[in-house]
């Protein structure tokens, strides 16, 4: 049977003819399905997602921990030609529920945990699938929001879908990440398969993976890490070994699940890389690294990035940049041994492939001067296909010039002496923690909601060991709050990423001469520069 390798469907159901009994995800416990197995799953999920009148141009919602039901739908989801749209399901219910009111998803699996986000919905409510949790009641627990939901177990029981019956469009959207909004609500970042596609085909022709690599899936599902994690492994038959939340946050249990299931490409964050030096034991661990290293989503402190390469000698060492917008468009091969005279972090490097052109111009598109610092634009197969909704976001967002559309980072880019790229900062107040994009305005709007706030200004601060830092500096209105209730106000309110590391009490906030707040001043007084 042919297959549309232009579809991220089409690549999967490629790998399972090729590879029918060889796993395809791996589970902690050590459970697994075959290629085949979740052929056959998503197979049936999709027959009943299509009963349900989904199709090209729809979306279906997830909002579960990384499981089986998970992937299954991801899978589903693109064999019926709609776009998966996944969420944090231990995020806040407001959170959850503007993603997907504003996603307009027909479909949605989620955990019993997270049924408040179906409360205070508005417009036309979603077919809603329940994941099956042991112990739940009929209702999953959660009373009447989940009166009319369908058990996970009942969908798989519908007929597969007959694959010829869809149209697959390699320009249709196949997932819509949501990122942080400076408004405070979620944007949503729409991908298509042409752009996951040329970033799947290139880590294929970079990486050389093979149906014998074992890939860690550290990232959420929501995080565009997983892009690489689920599809390029997918595409290759080789397994995914999910690491749920709870371990990817413990250091010493994550070095040794690595260690046990001997992972070959190893994705993540410096920040978890960095934990798994300082906290997990490693350099004690008998696993010797994987074969590939890669690293993304922030400033790798270079400490951290030596003895980590010291440690892992046989391991590539790849630092891969993007926002979500573009997923990774540029990359740099760390080479080892890093000197100890080095106190930089490596350059984001230079764009990947034919599918990614690179610009660096000043913040019209006009291009610098050679050697010159500027923004970066990026164009291409890889660039995203627009905000879901926000027509005034994308205006600004790219620009038309001799037939090319160029999307503007905002990243703030300098090429070194053998034209790598260097980062060097954001045009806007955007910053990356733990891999996560964050709006340090969104941050600011959920302080505001405490009723005794009346002054907030959230502020990044460059941390040796995390890389970044949030300090939220706040008036009140009478006595100050107490840091544990700061710290649960944030956390009902905010992703557990966003919540600020501490927090500043002030008399008032500085301003500048036009009546804004002082950032730079506060930064000034914060680092006592």
């Amino acid at each position: 049977m042919s297959h549309r390798m232009d579809h991220l469907a089409g690549t999967f159901e490629a790998a399972a003819e090729r590879f029918p009994g060889s796993p395809a995800v791996i589970m902690p416990d050590g459970s697994s399905l075959t290629y085949a197995e979740l052929d056959d799953r998503a197979d049936r999920m999709a027959g009943y997602l299509q009963s349900l009148g989904i199709g090209p141009g729809d979306r279906v919602g997830l909002t579960v921990p990384k499981s089986f039901e998970a992937v299954t739908t991801i899978l589903a989801t693109l064999k019926c030609g709609a776009a998966y749209v996944p969420s944090d399901w231990t995020a806040p219910d407001a959170r959850g529920r503007s993603i997907m009111t504003d996603g307009e998803v027909k479909a949605l699996l989620i955990h019993p945990r997270a049924a408040g986000l179906l409360d205070e919905w508005t417009g036309e409510r979603p077919q809603v699938l329940l994941m099956d949790v042991e112990g739940s009641g009929p209702d999953g627990g959660a009373g009447n929001s989940l009166a009319d939901a369908v058990r996970f177990g009942e969908v798989l029981r519908h007929d597969p879908i007959d694959r010829e019956s869809v149209t697959r469009d390699r320009d249709a959207l196949s997932y819509i990440l949501y990122t942080s909004g400076s408004t405070g609500v979620p944007k949503g970042v729409m991908i298509t398969h042409r752009n996951a596609l040329s970033f799947v085909d290139w880590c294929s022709k970079v990486f050389e993976p093979t149906e014998d690599d074992r890939f860690s899936s550290h990232a959420p599902f929501h995080f565009d890490l997983s892009i690489l994690d689920l599809h390029v492994a997918w595409k290759h038959g080789a397994s995914v070994h999910i690491i749920p939340d709870d371990l990817g946050k413990s250091p010493k249990e994550l070095v040794t699940f690595a260690g046990e299931r001997d992972l070959t490409v190893w994705y993540s964050t410096p920040s978890t890389l960095a934990l798994m030096l300082q906290y997990g034991g490693l350099e004690k661990s008998d696993w010797a690294g994987p074969r590939h290293a890669l690293f993304a989503g922030e400033v790798f402190p270079v400490k951290h990035l030596r003895r980590m390469t010291e440690l892992w000698r046989a391991s590539r060492w790849f630092n891969l940049y993007g926002p979500t917008e573009t997923n990774v468009c540029t990359f740099h091969e760390v080479i080892p041994p890093i000197p100890a005279d080095v106190t930089d972090p490596p350059p984001i490097g230079k764009p990947c492939g034919d599918h990614t052109v690179a610009m660096i111009a000043d913040a019209d598109g006009v291009p610098v001067p050679d050697g010159e610092e500027g923004t970066l634009w990026i164009s291409g197969d890889c660039v995203f296909q627009g905000y879901r909704n926000r027509p005034e976001e994308n205006a600004a967002a790219f620009l038309e010039k001799d037939g090319v559309r160029w999307y503007d980072t905002r990243d703030i880019v300098v090429p070194d002496a053998t034209g790598a790229l260097v980062y060097k900062g954001r045009r806007d107040r955007m910053v990356k923690r733990m891999g996560y994009r964050i709006e340090l305005g969104e941050v600011e709007s959920a302080l505001y909601k405490h009723k005794r706030i009346t002054k907030a200004a959230a502020i990044a601060l460059q941390d040796s060991d995390q890389g970044v830092k949030i300090v939220a500096c706040c008036v009140a209105d009478g006595d100050n709050p107490s840091l544990i209730e700061m710290k649960k106000f944030c956390h009902d309110n905010l992703p557990a990423y966003m919540v600020p590391d501490s927090f500043n009490w002030r008399d008032d906030l500085p301003l500048t001469s036009t009546d804004k707040i002082d950032y730079q001043g506060l930064i000034r007084d914060l680092t006592g520069a």
